[in-house]
């Protein structure tokens, strides 16, 4: 799942340095599609990380941590690093490694996996991660956000005629990317990680079992080993490589999402629209969305609270879209867990997670792809840079200056979209309010420029008062309209 922030004004993520500094001129030159220069760099990138439950960066002193010059160099060979998983996070970090000098391995066991996501990604990743046109199935410059009592907003009329939300399929996106690692020199290998044996000296490799599948031992698979200098988990919310290391358990979401094929006649409405709908019959805690792909449209929903409702949140989702998807064929299901915070540990000596295996997705929105492609890949470089390009061992003080710039540059958008969902989706009239909000330009204008760009977006002053005050009247309204349900349905 991923989708619009609620307020771009209160969103403090920011892009890479050098894709930020691409204007909105320079993305017109290539409207989606990578740039005509295939051998410039996009730079290995700045900063990327979320935050735990409980931990302030602003109260930490970030330091600058450089190559561990004290560590041993490796001889005979380069730096062996496994990343576990194949998704956009465990893509990322197994091309910048391989790029980085270092002998790489990626270890996935589903290759051709449809994970459950909305698939929205910003036009930032776009530029930053030079994604090709044709993994784009669908540029969605229009939204509706849709109320409990079916009111509709239309949202972005603010955008440029060159900005645009990004649709994909995670089983493509996914590919291209594993298949770029490969090129880059990633040994790709299909197989079903199960363990890992911890070193019991420093500098000891890591001995990592898997089932390979080579396509002749049916479903089993061949069991085999692999030592390794290094770990990154990629492997999800669900991640092996979590438990490997103790690093505890979060809260998580079940994501339920039906791809349906609709009538030709009744996609051109959604060629280049995506829906989402509010209300206690979608969700508690989370939204229900109508996405276009190529085809057909992906129909989902997720909660966490009542999890095992989330059949019948689903249900309510395709009867609010019905008269829009009348006559559609379902062709696919699909349900998948998604966490709603970092883990409280991220990483053991020469081990880090990244992605859904971190608790890298957003609340409220439920973004994950961009922050799970970015944190692979800043995890990558900060392997990179303490090993001098695979030349020597890492150890915990490397992978930690990851984790602290992740959570210098990411940790107040993250929690930020905690409190607004605990603001906004706590019941209908709150839903109605945040709707209301959303018809604002300046709102829409500012979560845009957010989401789309991953920046901090400077606010006009005194647009900030008119919201503010905009914002408490649709609550005090909201309230209203529950007190005055309350006094009904006590009748």
């Amino acid at each position: 799942m991923a989708s619009i922030a609620v307020n771009a004004r209160f969103s403090a993520t920011t892009c890479d340095r050098k894709t930020t500094e691409i204007s909105r001129e320079t993305l017109k030159s290539f409207m989606g599609l990578r740039k005509t220069n295939q051998n410039a760099s996009i730079s290995l990138t700045q900063s990327l990380t979320t935050s735990t439950p409980h931990f302030n960066p602003a109260r930490r002193n970030f330091t600058s941590i450089k190559a561990g010059k004290s560590s041993p160099k490796v001889t005979g060979r380069n730096l062996r690093v496994a990343v576990i998983g194949g998704g956009p996070a465990g893509g990322a970090a197994a091309e910048t490694l391989a790029k980085g000098g270092i002998e790489t391995f990626l270890i996935e066991r589903k290759m051709d996996n449809c994970k459950p996501c909305g698939g929205a990604i910003p036009l930032c990743m776009v530029g930053e991660f030079d994604l090709p046109l044709d993994i784009i199935d669908r540029r969605v410059t229009k939204m509706k956000m849709i109320s409990p009592s079916n009111v509709a907003v239309d949202i972005g009329q603010t955008l440029k005629p060159d900005e645009y939300i990004g649709m994909v399929r995670r089983e493509v996106l996914d590919q291209y990317l594993r298949e770029r690692a490969e090129k880059a020199g990633t040994k790709v290998i299909n197989g079903l990680f199960l363990k890992m044996d911890l070193p019991k000296e420093p500098n000891a490799p890591y001995v990592l079992h898997y089932s390979a599948y080579d396509g002749k031992t049916g479903g089993v698979g061949t069991k085999t080993t692999l030592e390794v200098d290094a770990v990154i988990g990629a492997d999800g919310a669900n991640s092996r490589v979590a438990k490997a290391i103790g690093a505890g358990d979060y809260d998580y979401a079940i994501a339920f999402q039906e791809r349906i094929r609709i009538p030709d006649e009744k996609m051109v409405y959604y060629e280049n629209l995506a829906e989402m709908y509010v209300g206690d019959d979608v969700s508690p805690d989370f939204y229900g969305w109508v996405f276009p792909k190529c085809d057909h449209v992906a129909v989902g929903t997720g909660t966490v609270t009542h999890k095992g409702d989330i059949k019948k949140f689903q249900v309510a989702t395709r009867l609010r879209a019905k008269d829009k998807i009348l006559g559609g064929k379902i062709i696919r299901v699909e349900a998948h867990p998604i966490p709603e915070h970092p883990r409280p540990k991220r990483l053991a000596d020469r081990v880090a997670l990244v992605g859904d295996a971190a608790g890298y997705v957003t609340k409220c929105s439920g973004e994950g792809i961009y922050f799970a492609a970015k944190s692979g890949r800043m995890c990558a470089e900060a392997i990179v840079e303490g090993s001098e390009r695979g030349t020597r061992m890492v150890n915990e003080t490397d992978l930690r200056n990851y984790l602290e710039k992740w959570d210098k540059t990411y940790w107040p958008t993250y929690k930020v979209l905690d409190i607004l969902q605990k603001v906004f989706y706590r019941s209908n009239p709150a839903r109605e309010a945040f709707v209301e909000m959303c018809a604002d330009d300046y709102v829409q204008r500012m979560t845009f420029d957010s989401y789309l760009y991953k920046r901090v977006v400077p606010g006009n002053p005194i647009e900030d008062i008119k919201l503010a005050f905009n914002t408490i009247g649709s609550l005090v309204r909201a309230n209203a309209l529950r007190g005055e349900m309350n006094k009904i349905t006590s009748l």
